[in-house]
């Protein structure tokens, strides 16, 4: 059957392949040096059969879309999916995929339609989360191979294939938290003095709150009068929540707070606001060095809860401290203190 002038054509490649028909149109055309004409193509797809072909070149025609998805990287097929999808669900729900995204940052700028099992599978072999985060790392792969399967931006879903169960009684590659010792603590505190950062260490320390957490931290959300500061953005909704600030940290609080014009309280030597790594690499490795310490950021936050515990502070207590969810939904929602009962339970340490 003879197509329609601009229609398109389809025609058979040689070889034995599995998609043998392709299905083009006209997109131009160019004039050599001698002023030929040529006709430009470009390729809608690959087909089974010419009625496939024929079929695709309608419905192309019809309602086009992009020819680029050979293109189209992980993070941009993440950025469509999101657009669409987060208007429609809860913030948790946004928080979990954010969070899941960040933790795949090797992928980021890889064509989707070039990654493969093997690819995502790594990423879970190796990103050292614990088996809740695995399920929701699995989810977004889940979804970004629905998106794209729906909007044929890929032919094949990998995300089946993972295995996370192998890890749902272990954190694969995690680093054993270690809370910081007596006499650790005593050569943190005399080094105080020494470096402005140190201090972060401690700040750590006396409020169990996550590293990401003071990062973030704007001093518009700091009160040094009523001694207090405001999580708004936090890993779990159990996060966002008024931390105490230790009497004894006080100083250091007010310290970062007249440091600097930068909206953000912990900031670099140059004002700028800090992510992990950033800070992970600048200022936490040397001072480790500096001390002789092997620990990581997230240990001060074990060695709050280790503290507390040990003063004797409320269970509850401490879950509003450091931001846990409750063990049942009357701890959670009906249980209020107020943050003068805070700050006596943080001064205990």
């Amino acid at each position: 059957m003879r197509l329609p002038n601009g229609f398109g054509n389809v025609s058979r490649l040689p070889g034995n392949r599995r998609r043998p028909y392709r299905a083009r149109l006209t997109a131009g055309w160019r004039i050599d040096e001698t002023g030929k004409k040529h006709q430009e193509y470009k390729t809608i797809g690959y087909f089974e059969t010419k009625e496939e072909g024929i079929i695709a070149l309608s419905n192309y025609r019809q309602n086009p879309y992009d020819l680029r998805r050979d293109r189209i990287t992980f993070r941009e097929v993440y950025e469509r999916f999101s657009s669409e999808h987060f208007p429609k669900i809860s913030e948790g729900n946004i928080q979990g995929y954010t969070t899941a995204f960040r933790t795949c940052p090797q992928l980021h700028d890889i064509p989707f339609c070039d990654i493969r099992r093997i690819h995502l599978q790594r990423v879970i072999d190796e990103c050292g989360k614990n088996y809740p985060s695995l399920r929701k790392l699995k989810v977004l792969f889940n979804q970004l191979y629905k998106y794209c399967m729906q909007n044929d931006l890929c032919e094949k879903d990998y995300s089946r294939y993972l295995d996370i169960c192998q890890y749902r009684d272990r954190n694969p590659n995690a680093y054993h938290r270690q809370p910081f010792c007596a006499e650790e603590l005593e050569k943190i505190w005399n080094c105080e003095n020494e470096n402005i950062y140190y201090t972060v260490i401690l700040m750590l320390i006396y409020s169990g709150c996550r590293i990401g957490e003071l990062l973030d931290l704007k001093k518009e959300n700091v009160n040094l009068d009523e001694r207090w500061f405001f999580v708004e953005k936090a890993k779990t909704n159990a996060g966002v929540r008024y931390v105490p600030i230790a009497d004894k940290t006080l100083p250091f609080f007010q310290a970062w707070y007249a440091k600097g014009s930068s909206p953000y309280l912990i900031t670099s030597t140059r004002d700028n606001h800090l992510n992990y790594r950033n800070f992970y690499d600048t200022y936490w490795k040397p001072m480790m060095e500096r001390l002789g310490m092997e620990h990581r950021p997230h240990d001060t936050r074990h060695t709050c809860i280790t503290m507390l515990a040990l003063a004797g502070v409320d269970d509850k207590v401490i879950k509003k401290i450091v931001g846990h969810k409750g063990q049942n939904i009357t701890e959670t929602v009906y249980t209020h203190f107020d943050v003068r009962e805070l700050i006596l339970a943080i001064n205990r340490i």
